[in-house]
């Protein structure tokens, strides 16, 4: 059987596909996921409980050029991959998978993950391995990020040290990689072929920086990863801290132990400056909240002191410079004829 596809070319190419088992017969099922598991990651094993049942499970794929993405959901399993399954095929990359929903776990050279979810674990295509999705009564959703080898650009003998290890998702680098990652399969169907090249890009240096971090040898990355992932954390950081009036180039260089000037450089090929981001990211927070129609008795100064605008004078100047309208004729139009929230729940009252 063929399941259920969707996908997204551009000029002949396919940059996006969509496959579910869940249009096939129950029995179909489960060797059409094997089948599947085998082309998209590598020849392997796959055995469940559940085989001879029902086996819905679907996967998105992201063609990223330098990397790929493959967004997982599916029911319990085991995987087995031996060293025939790897003199078959090999796709020759590291698989850094985050997880969500239902543990899982992974064991190659020697090193077993426990149960991990979460949070992200690695593993190697060019060893055997085993993992597994216990049966915890619900799926698991895996997103795997399928890195080249020869563009990750640590030493080998370190990575190894971390295959089959659970690395955290939850703090510093390992949050900001696991949030664009599991983001990418959402937004990144909408992306042109050059855009999704700059992702790929961008995600192989949060990648390797990551990695890196974990087996002390930052300092071992290119200059350009280096700055990429110093960059990462600085926009990771201006966006937690919007809200702060006294965010400044100053606060921001001071926090990430590095100059003004440093700063500044580091922005400069971005196309704008570090306040201009600031203040873009600001107002694209008012322009949300504005057109809200759950914040409508929200005041507009409420709004505007709530993403670091203390002065009403300055942000209606600045939102009027960029949306072309004052905040107050931009509210109203947009929540012209939306309900009111509020006055329907206190009605039904």
């Amino acid at each position: 059987g063929q399941g259920w596809s969707s996908e997204r070319r551009y000029r002949g190419v396919t940059m996006w596909l969509n496959v579910s088992s869940e249009a096939l017969p129950a029995e179909e099922r489960f060797p059409f996921w094997a089948d599947l598991l085998c082309r998209e990651l590598a020849p392997l094993t796959l055995s469940s409980a559940k085989a001879d049942a029902d086996f819905p499970a679907s996967v998105g794929l992201l063609d990223l050029g330098t990397a790929r993405l493959a967004a997982f959901d599916s029911p319990p399993a085991r995987l087995k991959r031996t060293g025939a399954d790897i003199r078959r095929a090999d796709p020759d990359t590291y698989q850094l998978t985050f997880v969500r929903g239902a543990p899982l776990w992974v064991s190659q050279r020697r090193q077993d993950s426990g149960l991990v979810c979460g949070d992200m674990v690695l593993w190697d295509s060019w060893h055997p391995f085993e993992g597994a999705v216990p049966d915890h009564g619900r799926h698991t959703q895996a997103h795997i990020l399928q890195l080249p080898r020869e563009r990750v650009p640590l030493p080998l003998h370190k990575l190894d040290r971390l295959l089959a290890r659970p690395l955290s998702a939850r703090t510093g680098l390992g949050a900001i990689l696991a949030r664009f990652v599991t983001t990418l399969d959402t937004y990144g169907p909408d992306c042109e072929p050059g855009a999704l090249g700059r992702l790929g890009e961008t995600v192989l240096d949060l990648a390797g920086a990551c990695l890196a971090e974990h087996i002390g040898a930052y300092g071992d990355l290119p200059a350009e990863s280096r700055r990429q992932a110093l960059l990462a954390r600085v926009t990771t950081f201006i966006e937690h801290n919007l809200g702060d009036p006294d965010l400044s180039p100053a606060a921001i260089a001071a926090h990430h132990h590095i100059s003004v000037r440093t700063l500044h450089t580091l922005f400069r090929d971005e196309g704008e400056t570090v306040a201009a981001s600031i203040r873009r990211r600001r107002l694209e927070r008012c322009h949300a909240d504005l057109t809200d129609p759950r914040l409508r008795r929200r005041s507009i100064g409420a709004i505007a002191a709530r993403w670091g605008f203390l002065r009403p004078a300055d942000f209606s100047r600045a939102f009027r410079a960029r949306y072309g309208v004052p905040p107050r004729e931009l509210r109203q139009t947009a929540l012209r004829g939306a309900p009111d929230t509020r006055r329907a729940a206190l009605n039904d009252k």
